[in-house]
């Protein structure tokens, strides 16, 4: 399941987000969107796990959690409308 997090702090990092959500199970992927001009997060990112139980459980655990000194935003991420 592919989860969407948002409202990140700026120092939050691919690694202390994919960590945040191994707690509830197996973390295939974790990355933070970088702005490509500044090579600065843009302050959301998401999440692959492979159980979808355990990213349901994630997201309830953590959505308006505190990480990283930032309330963070945390639901299933949407397919991408085709431009």
């Amino acid at each position: 399941m592919n989860i969407f997090v948002t409202k990140l702090s700026g120092k939050t990092t691919s690694d202390k987000l994919k960590a945040l959500f191994e707690q509830f199970g197996q973390v295939t992927s974790a990355r933070i969107i970088m702005d490509k001009e500044t090579g600065e997060s843009k302050r959301y990112g998401f999440v692959e796990m492979v159980d979808k139980a355990a990213a349901n459980e994630a997201i309830k655990a953590l959505n308006e959690s505190e990480f990283d000194e930032r309330t963070i935003i945390v639901k299933e991420a949407q397919e991408r409308e085709k431009r």
